[in-house]
């Protein structure tokens, strides 16, 4: 399970506080050899983006992830996620055009991103990679889009994107 998941906000509780405070937040969450700007949760990275008309929402997972499992629903914000995976399926093996996947879909290094991934691990390491490459303001949302299996190793039950019932749509 995520560090936060059900442990600071309560499923499907939404804490309205402003963006500084988001920020410091997320700033708390961090292992300590993270160098992004914080871990939010799905419910925190909807306000970011509804709050910062620059925030962008990058979807690292794959194409089968996107296809077949869904994906957020930004038409709410006036947005769309951009979708670049941070591996490719099947090997897995690390997207090497990444940076410039990025800057092709308009994505600059000073404006706030949100990596999200299945259950934030993937996006960890996005956000990690991007401020190494001079990105200076990176997130990652720590519950991903289906968070982490439940006892039956069912997903989208116990956190994530889906579970706190945020927009999303089935590819």
């Amino acid at each position: 399970m995520s560090r936060i998941a059900n442990s600071i906000i309560a499923p499907n509780e939404v804490v309205e506080m402003g963006l500084e405070n988001v920020r410091r937040l997320a700033k708390t969450r961090l292992a300590p050899e993270s160098l992004y700007a914080g871990d939010v949760t799905p419910d925190e990275a909807w306000q970011i983006l509804a709050e910062d008309a620059r925030a962008v929402l990058v979807d690292v997972r794959t194409d089968a992830e996107w296809n077949f499992v869904g994906f957020a629903d930004l038409n709410a914000l006036d947005k769309k996620p951009v979708f670049i995976s941070w591996q490719h399926y099947p090997d897995m093996a690390e997207n090497t055009g990444f940076l410039a996947d990025l800057s092709d879909a308009g994505v600059m290094p000073d404006m706030p991103v949100l990596f999200l991934c299945r259950s934030g691990a993937r996006s960890a390491s996005a956000a990690q990679y991007c401020v190494a490459q001079g990105f200076s303001d990176c997130f990652n949302i720590v519950e991903g889009f289906e968070g982490d299996a439940d006892g039956s190793r069912h997903r989208g039950q116990t956190s994530g994107w889906k579970m706190r019932a945020l927009p999303w749509v089935q590819g």
